[in-house]
């Protein structure tokens, strides 16, 4: 009767996790955490990207309209078409990622802003 006494007793005492299990399983909640949140962006930042992506469009647009209209491309950093309110009524777009001004090269593409 004794040793069943021990065994029933040995059962009773374990019925919980130990304060070293439970802070082990903490630690690697949190390294796995800690691993995980850098690799996502929040989606603020990818609609900054994709409005990014869209400015460029629009930007390349207005000045193949430009082209068409004045037979020539616009300066490299958008004056001509930024003076004119029939392009860009609300003024120029900035980078809504980094605030940078757009530029186009000679052939009317937008440069840089590859984010």
């Amino acid at each position: 009767m004794t040793e069943q006494r021990l065994l029933y007793r040995r059962r009773v005492t374990r019925r919980a996790f130990s304060l070293t299990e439970l802070m082990a399983v903490v630690a690697i909640l949190g390294l796995l955490a800690a691993m995980a949140l850098p690799r996502t962006e929040s989606a603020a930042v990818r609609g900054n990207r994709a409005a990014c992506q869209v400015n460029r469009a629009e930007i390349e647009l207005q000045s193949m309209l430009w082209r068409r209209v004045h037979g020539e491309w616009p300066s490299a950093g958008l004056p001509d078409v930024g003076a004119d309110g029939g392009y860009f009524p609300t003024g120029l777009p900035t980078c809504p990622v980094d605030g940078s001004t757009y530029t186009i090269d000679t052939s009317g593409d937008v440069v840089g802003h590859t984010h």
